[in-house]
């Protein structure tokens, strides 16, 4: 074929007068990804299988790339046994390197192990989240012992200032709120305690209701709660604050630790204040469940100190105190953690902040439950 009778358009044609009637399939012009799909219609028609042995010549053929190549071998599989002819060898090996079918997907595989990943992957990422703060948290509580060890040693180690202001803030700045929250708490249980109690005649029992719940349970659990929501956001908003300006970057270049001076101050102060917060809301809910149960059961203030007194013993007082000092250092070092993981964006101390207020109110929670299950197995 001289260079004039070369074609460029790509095309294949279908010529029946090989020898003893073999077909010929003549491809010819560019089988490259840009011309090809002006023949994918006829090679689907050309697509039949016939008697004998097919040749296929690839001589006309001026140029080729994979995506031709692909086409080719998928017509030369479906048409049956082919003979391949060419005058350039790259062609041949082109074709000869491409397998005569792809293998199928496993559709039902894929979609249960994406459905797999879906599910698994979210968990795998919380489990770790889950572990890194937890190391976060040990080397918050831990370097601000050490430092505070430290500390005592010296005679500027140590800023009652700091501590004072934090305790100013987060302790007496808190008391109307959480006077106002428990006096209502306390409030609510009686009344509702009263009206059902009012069924079996014994409104009275309201008072060891109230007295038990609240000093037990309800008191230190709402006011850990309010002081996560509270002082734990602005802990967090603090210390991110600073990473964002990277103020906690220029402590350390000083050779200052940012956990000694932003964090143990805070620690300190809701260790003392959180306890504190909580003997003013036991106060303030029982008294609200006093105001309620003279005004809607008609039982006195002598009638119902006198039952309180036979309720509630030491024990139930010392049992919420106890978890006080624990709430309080998970507050602080939670909201630590989430403060310094704070990038240098807007969103990003949003989005930790949220995170603070979350993860304390589930971890006291948690702890809250941990220490019940603790005290009934010692009966206390």
């Amino acid at each position: 074929m001289t260079p004039s009778q070369v074609k460029t358009d790509t095309d294949v044609e279908l010529d029946e007068a090989g020898e003893g009637g073999a077909r010929i399939y003549r491809f010819s012009g560019d089988w490259r990804s840009v011309s090809i799909h002006t023949v994918t219609s006829k090679l689907e028609g050309l697509a039949t299988g016939g008697g004998g042995v097919s040749e296929v010549d690839l001589s006309a053929i001026t140029a080729m790339d994979t995506a031709g190549a692909w086409l080719i071998r998928r017509f030369m599989t479906r048409i049956g046994d082919t003979r391949l002819t060419s005058d350039n060898p790259r062609y041949v090996e082109l074709l000869g390197a491409l397998p005569e079918t792809l293998p199928e997907p496993a559709a039902d595989g894929r979609k249960s192990r994406l459905l797999f990943v879906r599910f698994f992957t979210p968990v795998g990422k919380t489990v770790v989240s889950a572990w890194e703060d937890t190391i976060a948290a040990m080397f918050i509580l831990g370097s601000a012992v050490r430092g505070a060890q430290l500390k005592l040693g010296r005679h500027s180690g140590l800023s009652p200032a700091a501590i004072v202001n934090q305790i100013d803030r987060m302790g007496v700045q808190a008391v109307p709120i959480i006077t106002l929250m428990s006096f209502l708490i306390g409030a609510i249980i009686a009344q509702q305690g009263a009206f059902q109690l009012r069924y079996f005649g014994a409104e009275l029992f309201v008072v060891d209701l109230v007295g038990i719940l609240q000093l037990r349970e309800i008191g230190v659990l709402l006011t850990a709660i309010m002081i996560a929501g509270r002082s734990g956001s602005a802990i967090t908003a603090e210390i991110g604050s600073m990473k964002m300006r990277e103020e906690v970057d220029a402590l350390k270049v000083m050779g200052l630790s940012p956990i000694g001076i932003l964090v143990f101050p805070r620690l300190v102060a809701l260790t003392v204040a959180l306890p504190l917060l909580t003997i003013i809301a036991n106060f303030a809910a029982l008294t609200g469940a006093a105001v309620v149960t003279w005004s809607y059961s008609g039982i006195t203030f002598a009638t119902f100190l006198s039952r309180l007194q036979e309720a509630v013993d030491f024990s139930s007082v010392l049992a919420g105190m106890i978890k006080a000092p624990f709430m309080a250092l998970i507050i602080g070092v939670v909201a630590a953690v989430e403060g310094l993981k704070v990038g240098g964006s807007a969103e990003s101390l949003g989005k930790q902040v949220t995170q603070s207020v979350v993860k304390s109110i589930f971890v006291v929670i948690l702890v809250d439950g941990l220490f019940a299950v603790f005290y009934a197995s010692i009966d206390f």
